[in-house]
């Protein structure tokens, strides 16, 4: 592999590291929120938020850059703030995150729902705060499920293309990841070059489906036993 590829490597990594610790501490407030909500509107918040698992990802690209155009709200804050996330690693990090939100968040819900609501009451009742019973007793034992979407959340930002495309652009050395990389020595049709591309993706990939399957069922074995 030569230097730019290693580079192509080094920026896919670090923005679906950098998505996934975006998305870690939302989704798992939103999954908890969704595990413990039995009222109205549970099922429509939760289809909202995993709209973007069935969506095309060009049409999310597409939303997201309406957000971020010039003259809009989002866009004037990031304006006032002196952030630029169009076309930069920041833009990458962003479509790479919400493509990949709705799987920690489904994980993170089943996880959570699993946990038996006595002991959460045990918990109040020996004087834990609504919060306390959260850090203490609910996160600990979701603590598995919430891993194992975490680890498929990676992978699915490891393969983001469609919205990232529209939102950063394909820029080499700054804004390109190993499937924009898969992608432009297609198009320039140098398919041998983008086959060590794709094998090295399909090794990550295989190595965090692999882990979380892994974590999943060694839950599983938990709850049963």
């Amino acid at each position: 592999m030569s230097g730019a590829d290693f580079e192509v490597v080094r920026l896919t990594l670090l923005t679906a590291l950098g998505a996934t610790a975006l998305n870690l501490p939302l989704a798992v407030l939103a999954g908890w929120g969704l595990a413990r909500w039995s009222g109205a509107g549970r099922v429509a918040t939760e289809t909202v938020l995993s709209l973007p698992l069935v969506l095309p990802p060009t049409a999310v690209g597409l939303v997201l850059l309406q957000a971020l155009a010039v003259g809009s709200p989002f866009g004037r804050l990031l304006d006032a703030l002196g952030v630029e996330v169009m076309f930069t690693w920041k833009g990458v990090v962003l479509a790479s995150a919400v493509m990949s939100f709705p799987l920690l968040v489904r994980s993170a819900r089943t996880a959570f729902a699993e946990v038996d609501p006595r002991l959460v009451g045990v918990a109040r009742t020996l004087g834990a705060s609504r919060w306390g019973a959260f850090w203490r007793v609910e996160l600990p034992l979701a603590a598995q499920g919430v891993v194992a979407g975490t680890v498929l959340a990676f992978a699915r930002a490891l393969g983001e293309f469609g919205a990232t495309i529209l939102i950063a652009g394909n820029i080499p050395g700054r804004t390109q990841t190993l499937a924009l990389a898969i992608y432009h020595r297609v198009q320039m049709g140098k398919e041998a070059q983008a086959w060590p591309l794709v094998a090295l993706t399909t090794l990550i990939a295989f190595a965090a489906i692999a882990a979380a399957e892994r974590i999943g069922q060694r839950r599983q074995g938990e709850v049963r036993g």
